[in-house]
């Protein structure tokens, strides 16, 4: 096939160069919780990092979640590492029932900070922030309605810990 015959098939040619692209690319990516160059890996670094108490029920969800996002297997490893986050957690109700004047919805917003720092002290490793919302529907019943809140703290707790946990190994990753 003649050159002239593959610039007749312009799809066929641009998915030649996307795949040969690709390949070249291939030996640049490094997975983020494979072996670092330095020795040990990323999943043991995160099995070091110690979470500092977060205040209130929200910072209770969030602890939980980012402990066990960070050191899943339960092993005891002395720690390295200190996580201090500080979170802040707004409601906002977007939908007003115009016959009542109530809110029909609401979504939790939430807020944290984050800063990873070495046991010992020193400069910290790493900063950060991450956000979270989750919407859910008000109704006349009270109970309903605090249930649906905290179920929204809870899920906002997961993605905030998922967030933070995936920034952190990102650099460790990056440091090697």
């Amino acid at each position: 096939m003649s050159w002239v015959e593959w610039q007749d098939r312009p799809a066929l040619a641009r998915a030649f160069a996307t795949l040969l692209g690709a390949f070249a690319l291939s030996g640049c990516i490094q997975p983020l919780y494979g072996p670092l160059s330095a020795g040990g890996d990323v999943a043991g670094e995160l099995q070091a990092i110690e979470v500092t108490p977060i205040p209130n029920r929200l910072g209770h969800y969030l602890g939980n979640e980012l402990i066990f996002a960070l050191n899943g297997t339960g092993s005891h490893v002395p720690p390295k590492y200190k996580l201090t986050v500080t979170v802040r957690e707004t409601v906002q109700t977007p939908l007003i029932d115009t016959v009542t004047g109530y809110p029909t919805a609401a979504t939790v917003v939430v807020n944290a900070d984050y800063v990873l720092e070495p046991v010992q002290g020193g400069e910290p490793i790493t900063k950060g922030h991450a956000i979270a919302a989750v919407s859910y529907d008000r109704t006349s019943q009270r109970y309903a309605d605090i249930r649906a809140a905290r179920y929204g703290e809870i899920s906002n707790a997961k993605t905030l810990a998922d967030q933070i946990r995936t920034g952190i190994a990102a650099v460790f990753a990056g440091r090697g």
